[in-house]
């Protein structure tokens, strides 16, 4: 699909700086956004991005406006995360195809009320007393469209694998997880909450297997990507947009939150949480209930966890615990005095 800037601008609003006529044809983030591409700069941090990107269009606040004009065509706007969020929502409802209405005959449906144009897929069941609205979609399964899984790889009872998404050879998904559900992105909006369309998928290699009810999140504008020989335990969390190392293992319980890149050959004890938009280098070992609170840039084992607290005592208490190693050495030092 391709929309021109003055489209967008109709549609959702915000200033257009630069050529109405330029088209696009995806929403990309700045630094893999190319010349077809919209993007969007939304935190102050990715500033150095905007000279350097690509993108044919560039969303953001009054006080970037020279400097986004000054390197292609510009949207305006108050809030560029928000218009961020609707622009995915304009742009899903013209990508993506609508289910068939109509009821398959492997539906088993207790009497019930249902609209005109809902869509009830194979082998759903509908008890009594129900109604379904017009436009409903009802899915024991969802739809597979373009979704691909290959040579010798098997799924369990219950597994969802949602479009788009792709696992190759020899892999196994077993019962109840979820490969390509929407990932957990929502822009602020005066006290609401304004959904992010995952325009993304999610890229599985070969030789991966995943447990029992793990999720894997479909990525926001790019694919979730877990590479060759991954071996995920049951009850594990993978937030959208994440890319996980080849061989890498993770127990039970693991959650590691959007966007965050970990290494190949990396392990993950039970109930590690390991928060978003992190760097995990290679050869990274990572013992259970640990937080990863920041980025690992050297191979080894690392461990910790602290008890919950007043976040600004906790704080102080976390950079007083880092010093106790070299406190005891001083302390051991004046004490060795004459």
């Amino acid at each position: 699909m391709q929309a021109s800037l003055a489209e967008l601008v109709a549609a959702l609003g915000g200033e257009l700086v630069g050529d109405a006529d330029c088209r696009v044809d995806a929403i990309a983030p700045l630094e893999r956004a190319g010349p077809s591409h919209i993007s969007f700069l939304a935190q102050a941090r990715l500033l150095p991005q905007l000279a350097t990107t690509a993108a044919a269009c560039v969303v953001v606040r009054p006080e970037h406006r020279d400097a986004a004009s000054a390197r292609g065509a510009a949207i305006v706007t108050a809030d560029p995360y928000l218009y961020f969020a609707r622009l995915t929502q304009w742009w899903a409802q013209r990508v993506r195809a609508r289910p068939e209405t109509g009821i398959h005959p492997s539906a088993v449906i207790e009497p019930v009320r249902d609209g005109p144009s809902a869509s009830v897929g194979p082998l759903a069941y509908i008890g009594a007393r129900r109604r379904i609205a017009a436009g409903a979609c009802w899915r024991r399964r969802p739809p597979r469209r373009d979704a691909e899984v290959g040579a010798g790889t098997r799924l369990g009872p219950r597994v969802v694998f949602e479009r788009g998404c792709r696992i190759g050879a020899r892999g196994l998904v077993q019962a109840g997880a979820v490969i390509g559900g929407d990932g957990f992105g929502f822009a602020p909006d005066q006290g609401s909450w304004v959904k992010i369309e995952q325009l993304g998928a999610v890229r599985i290699g070969d030789d991966v297997e995943i447990g029992a009810n793990t999720c894997i999140d479909r990525g926001a504008l790019d694919d979730t990507v877990i590479d060759d020989g991954v071996k995920l335990d049951n009850l594990i969390q993978i937030g959208h947009n994440c890319h996980i190392g080849a061989h890498t293992a993770m127990a039970g319980c693991t959650g590691v939150a959007g966007s965050t890149r970990i290494g190949r050959h990396c392990t993950a004890g039970g109930s590690a949480m390991i928060l978003g938009h992190l760097e995990i280098a290679d050869h990274v070992h990572i013992s259970a209930a640990t937080v990863v609170s920041r980025s690992i840039r050297k191979p080894g084992h690392y461990s910790g966890f602290f008890p919950m607290d007043d976040n600004a005592r906790w704080e102080k208490n976390a950079a007083t615990l880092k010093q106790l190693h070299t406190l005891r050495d001083r302390i051991r030092a004046l004490e060795n005095k004459p």
